[in-house]
């Protein structure tokens, strides 16, 4: 039976601290972009407002929001900048190192629930037995916050195992080398370089398969953790896109053109435009927290989350993502000439949402995967 456990109030999105975070991401979003990272300040500020200790358990002095709430924090956090959001959001981490052991769990949380994981789990990487541990070493791409982080974990493959889900050795910063790779168009902040490890032993207990089952019996940790991963990156297009729209109206009540047409605001098309893009972004945001609330109620009644019921968690987290892209295209183009600067605001939303489109969590091919479950031909690994 499912432990019931309310939902800890505390709204991590509002108050003067918050309100004085957004501005100061926002205002160094540029700082950010061309340092490849977010800086150490912010992501101190995030663990004082608790981005990451909000999905951590109360037994640990965590404070066990909903993912709702969570998801709402970074999609506020993606409007001031979408790489900070990107960061920020991997405070997910928290509800799939619960598939840690509950001893290893204890030492994990030992000095306080504040803890900035970083993560980059493919190519699985082989390793061998050594004294009863794993032997670690390799390269993996894609380690997004990983020049903030105090733990990283990297994907590994045991011999025998066919779970089909990756396991994930959790390492000490300190223990993993960061080459400094990631030269992108988006997300540039983001700090997602390559992590490189060398032949460190990995005890077994300080592994978990990502997916896999929680050693908590939570509610929270019940919700479907790939689901989550894939939502609170999604989210962050969320944000960016209605950052988007947003600049748009802005530039649009006072821009004049230089060709002599009337005010950006006092065209047809661009009236017919931003009503568009703003209804299409309100449709998909409706529906990615609409099936979100719906899963949170069946767990909070102690009910389990259908193969069904994930899928569409899924479908509309890449139905956001794809959606945010579009949007964020069209507010490029009525952004005109300006735009282009790759400095520009709708630029920088442009490339930003369209990265966070690419990523497998949300491509288009995930399209396909939820046609697949839906018409009772399976799904895949990792999947839904």
């Amino acid at each position: 039976m499912l432990i019931q456990t309310p939902e800890c109030k505390a709204d991590l999105a509002k108050g003067p601290a918050f309100d004085a975070l957004i501005v100061d991401i926002s205002s160094r979003a540029l700082e950010f972009r061309e340092n490849r990272r977010i800086t150490k300040d912010i992501i101190e500020k995030f663990q004082e407002i608790g981005v990451y200790r909000a999905l951590v358990a109360r037994q640990f002095g965590g404070m066990e929001v909903s993912p709702m709430s969570f998801l709402e924090l970074i999609e506020r956090i993606g409007w001031a900048d979408a790489s900070a959001g990107w960061v920020a959001s991997f405070g997910v981490s928290a509800t799939y190192l619960v598939a840690l052991p509950l001893e290893t769990l204890k030492k994990l949380y030992a000095n306080g629930p504040d803890i900035v994981f970083a993560g980059a789990i493919f190519p699985a990487q082989p390793v061998q037995v050594k004294n009863d541990h794993f032997v670690v070493k390799g390269r993996w791409p894609f380690a997004s916050g990983c020049t903030g982080a105090s733990f990283i974990g990297v994907g590994i493959a045991v011999a025998d195992e066919k779970c089909g889900l990756p396991r994930t050795a959790v390492l000490p910063a300190t223990d993993v080398t960061i080459d400094e790779t990631w030269n992108t168009i988006g997300l540039s902040g983001t700090g997602s370089h390559d992590v490189v490890v060398s032949d460190v032993e990995v005890a077994p207990e300080w592994t978990f398969i990502r997916g896999g089952a929680p050693s908590l019996d939570l509610p929270l940790y019940r919700y479907p953790s790939l689901c989550f991963a894939a939502q609170v990156l999604s989210v962050v297009g969320l944000g960016c896109a209605q950052r988007a729209i947003d600049e748009v109206v802005k530039m649009a009540a006072g821009r004049k053109s230089i060709t002599g047409a009337p005010t950006m605001a006092d065209r047809a098309q661009v009236q017919a435009a931003v009503g568009e893009v703003s209804a299409q972004l309100s449709a998909a945001r409706a529906a990615f927290y609409g099936v979100t609330a719906e899963a949170w109620d069946v767990l909070s009644d102690g009910g389990t989350v259908t193969e069904d019921l994930a899928n569409r968690i899924r479908l509309a987290a890449t139905h956001a993502a794809q959606t945010c892209a579009e949007v964020a295209r069209t507010c490029f183009a009525l952004g005109g000439i300006a735009a282009v600067h790759k400095d520009h605001i709708l630029a920088r939303c442009l490339q930003d949402c369209v990265v966070v489109a690419q990523h497998a969590f949300m491509g288009r091919g995930n399209y396909e995967a939820a046609g697949r479950v839906m018409l009772g031909r399976g799904g895949r690994p990792g999947y839904p």
